[in-house]
């Protein structure tokens, strides 16, 4: 049995469709109000719970084997890195000791290992990669880079309005991994004998300029990109605001920011190996996109 937290989010509602594809059991933790009937209808098992309820992870991990903990805070969702990322995976960590698992994936994020103090989501991340490596509990912990299916809205509205919004310099290089593959590589960490306590970068097999997608996009749709570049001090002063009202929510943004301003590619050695220690080649961002948008 796999149990996978963030069960409805972009990554793991993919993780939960390929166990069910390979008729693997999967326990999928999910949030009362969030939209996982197209997991139930797959056959997955749903696990109702909170992931800041001690209880509800003890009763998650019951009878499991395999934990993927592929959930995470955002913006959008109000989450708090402290406890979403940070307290959640401790106490999963520890509950998994107490059930006997055998494998635990963790997700984690490219450039976690920087020191980038004004990232909560970072600082949480790397902080639980050391608490599992010291756990006694076999591992495998993945660092991806921005995931493609991140940028399928954003696609859809270039495909409507031909503009593409682009915050920060254009020059920054990183390696965006098709979602798919990451989803794959997470549920063969736990069979394949490479993946047995490593950690792996993960990234798509190019290192792209952010300024070089909305080219991409122009040759799916055929369309010249009308792009919107504000500075990285637009952002800025847009966080400052927000802080006189929400400090909370200021301090949270501290994440994207980071994102923003930082390159997150892999290298060409760090590709090869993953390739070879999973057997697969890497999707590129634009088949990727065509793939999702029909093109």
């Amino acid at each position: 049995m796999f149990l996978v937290t963030g069960a409805t989010g972009g990554l793991g509602r993919r993780i939960v469709r390929l166990l069910r594809q390979r008729e693997e059991p999967v326990r999928a933790f999910v949030r009362l109000a969030s939209p996982y009937s197209e997991l139930e209808q797959r056959g997955a098992e749903i696990h109702i719970g909170d992931l800041l309820r001690g209880q509800d992870l003890h009763r998650a991990c019951q009878g499991v084997q395999y934990v993927i903990s592929a959930h995470g805070s955002n913006e959008r969702s109000g989450g708090n890195a402290e406890e979403i990322d940070y307290q959640a995976n401790i106490e999963l960590i520890d509950q998994a000791k107490v059930s006997g698992v055998k494998h635990f994936v963790f997700i984690s994020v490219l450039g976690v290992d920087r020191g980038y103090e004004d990232a909560p989501v970072f600082k949480a991340k790397w902080a639980v990669e050391k608490y599992l490596q010291a756990s006694g509990l076999n591992h495998t912990i993945l660092r991806p880079s921005g995931f493609a299916s991140n940028l399928l809205p954003l696609a859809e509205r270039f495909r409507q309005t031909g503009i593409y919004l682009l915050i920060g310099d254009p020059q920054n290089r990183s390696s965006i991994v098709s979602t798919d593959d990451l989803a794959k590589i997470a549920v063969d960490s736990v069979s394949v004998e490479g993946a047995r306590n490593q950690i792996f970068a993960v990234g798509g097999p190019e290192i792209l300029k952010r300024g070089e997608v909305p080219q991409i996009l122009s040759r799916i749709f055929n369309r010249e990109p009308i792009l919107l570049n504000p500075p990285l001090l637009a952002f800025d002063g847009l966080r400052g605001a927000i802080g006189l009202f929400s400090p909370a929510l200021r301090t949270s943004l501290g994440t994207l920011r980071t994102l923003l301003a930082n390159e997150f590619f892999c290298s060409i050695g760090e590709i090869e190996q993953l390739e070879s220690v999973f057997n697969l080649k890497m999707e590129s961002l634009e088949n990727f996109l065509r793939r999702y948008l029909g093109i």
